[in-house]
């Protein structure tokens, strides 16, 4: 992915757990808003809402960058290309922008997806691909059997959980991170520090968190069905914050507060 593609997406709009009208309203707010990176899921079930909602925007095809996920359930040669077929279609476009497997594959044999995806690369069906909840293993493994270029590895990042060693991994193998969860479900606006330090900048506490995750060097994704959080949460790359501040809200990493796990995801991989 080429630097330029990177800095006009560094920010994506989210589009779970909205459907229909609700997700038709709130992708009209981002646009309006800025927004040009929209992210979806097969497992979300709003594709057909998403393209929709994108068609109907007027915007070219060529400023858009559109990304869906192959869910587990598609990770086998009888139904991996047909799925992401069925996702395109869905989403009215003839590829998508990225690619990425939702998950790794249950049991850890993480290659044959790998290969699946690659393949899906290489017919055309996808500009760029990448992975998504993969460990610092996963990912040193996927680098080693993926010949295409491995353009993100989305993942559970926000303030209150310490990911440093996907960052290092991330480092290591060039396969950037981009964030889900970015304001941990509103986990974040328990903690008076955001606010206290987005009030010398002029920013929100939520607009603070979602700095300080682009001075991690990971874009961000983020959902609300409220037009002015939908603008706030775009508008957060007129400030920088300095190391003393981002070394303040580095310390609530040790919360270790993590949302999504076997808990909600029995077929998760152990996370670092």
């Amino acid at each position: 992915m080429n630097i330029t593609f990177q800095k006009n997406h560094q920010r994506a709009f989210g589009t779970f757990p909205l459907k229909g009208e609700v997700l038709r309203t709130a992708i009209e707010a981002a646009i309006s808003a800025g927004y040009r990176a929209f992210d979806t899921a097969q497992m979300y079930g709003n594709e057909a809402d998403t393209g929709a909602a994108l068609a109907e925007s007027g915007i070219a095809r060529d400023d858009l960058c559109i990304t869906t996920k192959v869910g587990i359930e598609n990770f086998t040669e009888a139904t991996f290309l047909p799925s992401v077929e069925a996702s395109l279609k869905a989403l009215r476009i003839s590829r998508a922008d990225i690619l990425l497997l939702h998950w790794p594959t249950p049991g850890g044999d993480i290659a044959g997806s790998l290969r699946l995806l690659q393949m899906a690369h290489d017919r055309g069906l996808a500009r760029h691909i990448g992975i998504s909840n993969y460990t610092a293993a996963m990912m040193r493994q996927a680098r080693a059997i993926v010949d295409a270029p491995l353009v993100t590895n989305q993942v559970e990042f926000h303030p209150l959980l310490d990911q440093s060693k996907l960052l290092a991994a991330a480092d290591e193998t060039g396969i950037p991170l981009s964030s889900y969860c970015s304001v941990a479900r509103g986990e974040v606006f328990k903690y008076p520090l955001f606010a206290e330090i987005g009030a010398g900048y002029g920013k929100s506490a939520a607009q603070t968190v979602l700095r300080w995750i682009l001075q991690k060097g990971v874009p961000i994704n983020t959902m609300s069905t409220k037009p002015e959080n939908i603008r706030a949460n775009y508008e957060v790359m007129d400030f920088t914050l300095s190391s003393i501040d981002m070394g303040r809200i580095d310390r609530l990493m040790s919360t270790g507060y993590r949302i999504v796990g076997k808990n909600l995801v029995p077929y998760a991989p152990d996370f670092d």
